[in-house]
């Protein structure tokens, strides 16, 4: 007996009703990218692991896919490594490649690459899957969609502000109620350096972004354990649980970041950058949240990460500022900014929360049925003009019984339905039944494909 077949955990397929919805995703996030005017490109599914490792910090590097070589992937391995069964060793001898982690570092090596045609500021767009080693939960699999948007060659601090009205645009059209929650590296920074554990930056910023996830005394357990001492701990606990409005916030962190240059420069940049949208009528809640970090060691500016209000999921749209990430791949200087939009997250959201247009799914208008051979020539040259005048319309491709052939739209939910027999031949018109209200109506051609198209 043959095995039933099944797919890796951490990924799915799609149906025609999905794919319907999560093309009304993409086009939706498309449009606004487009009006703001960013431009797509495209970047190979496997990259060089030279091109990927080290820009995730350790934990993003371990949840990588790697590629084995083609062909005899052990003939240059390591003897001792293989006889000692050193994975880390023996991956740098049968592994060249890997599929990419996200999008942000195979645009940054697309910049590097092709830097001499490109007017810059350039901003492009990106919509292709990543994928991640990491293990399957609600809200998280292993190959998703990210739709992302970047702008490289420009340090003003305008396109940060872009970034949210794309945020505000995209899910005002979604109709997904959100908050846009905003941090700065540099504040981070200040942080760790005022508290004494400048050393730590990293550590810090990747304990804390878990604190909504893991709470507080576990967040405080994992920076002892990295070697954070108590004292710079008890000194980060106000900080973190800082409250009141944004000005309270950000005036409260600027006096204990008085001593620190960078901190208090993240902290302006904040205020710009909430100013400005404000200025723009930003309708989305944009809140600061000091605790955000994002976890990745390329954020040097703002960070932002977005959440839906009326569902328990993860960020749905996250990114930040990278001025050094081209700088690995021999560019220095060349400051960009990003945000991702997690189309599979945004997708659950838009499922749970019923908001799909309800014409979405119709992407038959109008199913032709014969009674004959006869009725089925003429319904082809019926159904070529229809098509013809754009309206998205199909025969079925049998002379079987009447009833078999309208179960048929009505399984696929069209809203007409052209009913042929000898009469209608014999005037040349069709038989035009609505599938919502029953009405049938004898018509021309012409007076049918104004009738839908209206």
């Amino acid at each position: 007996m043959a095995t039933k077949p099944s797919i890796p955990k951490g990924t799915r397929d799609f149906a025609p009703v999905e794919m319907a919805r999560r093309n009304y995703i993409f086009d939706t996030i498309k449009s606004v990218f487009r009006l703001y005017g960013f431009q797509q490109i495209e970047t190979p599914a496997m990259e060089n692991l030279s091109t990927l490792m080290g820009k995730y910090g350790d934990e993003g590097d371990k949840l990588l896919f790697k590629i084995l070589n083609s062909g005899d992937y052990l003939l240059h391995a390591n003897p001792t490594a293989l006889e000692n069964r050193d994975s880390i060793k023996l991956m740098h001898d049968i592994s060249e490649k890997g599929l990419r982690y996200d999008l942000t570092v195979p645009f940054a090596r697309f910049v590097v690459m092709n830097k001499e045609n490109l007017v810059l500021p350039f901003k492009r767009f990106q919509i292709q899957p990543v994928w991640r080693a990491d293990r399957p939960q609600k809200g998280r699999y292993r190959e998703f969609y990210q739709c992302d948007v970047d702008v490289v060659g420009s340090e003003s601090l305008l396109n940060e502000v872009e970034l949210i009205q794309i945020v505000d645009e995209v899910y005002r059209r979604l109709n997904i109620n959100v908050v846009i929650k905003l941090n700065n590296r540099k504040i981070l920074s200040g942080i760790a350096e005022v508290i004494g554990a400048a050393d730590k930056i990293v550590d810090i910023t990747v304990a804390i972004d878990k604190l909504d996830k893991i709470g507080l005394d576990n967040v405080n357990a994992e920076l002892a354990e990295k070697g954070v001492d108590a004292q710079a701990i008890e000194k980060l606990q106000p900080i973190i649980s800082l409250k009141g409005t944004n000005k309270e916030k950000l005036a409260t962190i600027k006096e204990v970041l008085a001593s620190s240059e960078i901190g208090v420069k993240g902290v302006e940049e904040c205020s710009t950058i909430l100013n400005l949208a404000e200025q723009l009528g930003v309708a989305t809640e944009i809140e600061i949240d000091l605790t955000l970090a994002r976890g990745l060691n390329y954020y040097t500016g703002a960070i932002f990460e977005v959440k839906a209000k009326d569902v328990e999921i993860g960020s749905i749209t996250g990114g930040g500022r990278y001025d050094n990430l081209t700088g690995v791949f021999g560019v220095s200087g060349l400051s960009g900014v990003g945000i991702s939009f997690g189309a599979d997250r945004i997708y659950d959201v838009l499922n749970q929360l019923n908001l799909y247009p309800e014409e979405l799914l119709q992407s038959t208008q109008l199913v032709f049925t014969t009674f004959g051979e006869n009725e089925f020539a003429y319904a082809l040259q019926c159904l070529k003009k229809v098509r013809a005048a754009g309206i998205p319309a199909e025969i079925y491709p049998e002379c079987v019984k009447i009833k078999k052939q309208m179960a048929y739209a009505n399984g696929k939910g069209t809203p007409y339905v052209a009913i042929i027999g000898e009469t209608e031949v014999a005037e040349q018109k069709v038989m035009l039944k609505d599938m919502v209200s029953g009405e049938q109506t004898l018509v021309s051609i012409d007076e049918l494909i104004a009738k839908i198209k209206k």
